[in-house]
């Protein structure tokens, strides 16, 4: 993963890269464009909403993602680089990261 460069949306999980990630709505993240994430257990989920945050979830699917315990971080892409960096030594973590915009 490390010197990798990515330019479309992607998933980083703990073990791996999904470099072929999309939602079916565009900008609308919905819980369906997450079930393998989910499937996983991780501890936290970030969402990378692009740079200027045009990724929206949606509140639906923030609800349904802590009624399982799940934390979640929503963050510009930047940020959420960051976020992940920080806390994936000490939490099973995946990133959901747009991209493109």
């Amino acid at each position: 993963m490390r010197g990798k460069i990515y330019q479309s949306d992607l998933i980083i999980y703990p073990d791996h890269v999904d470099s072929t990630w999309w939602r079916k709505q565009g900008h609308a993240l919905d819980i369906d464009d997450i079930r393998e994430v989910i499937e996983a257990k991780p501890e936290v989920i970030i969402f990378g909403t692009g740079q200027p945050g045009l990724m929206q979830v949606s509140d639906k699917t923030i609800a349904k993602i802590n009624e399982m315990n799940i934390e979640t971080i929503i963050v510009p892409t930047e940020n959420a680089c960051q976020e992940y960096n920080r806390i994936s030594a000490q939490k099973k973590v995946i990133a959901c990261l747009h991209l493109t915009c």
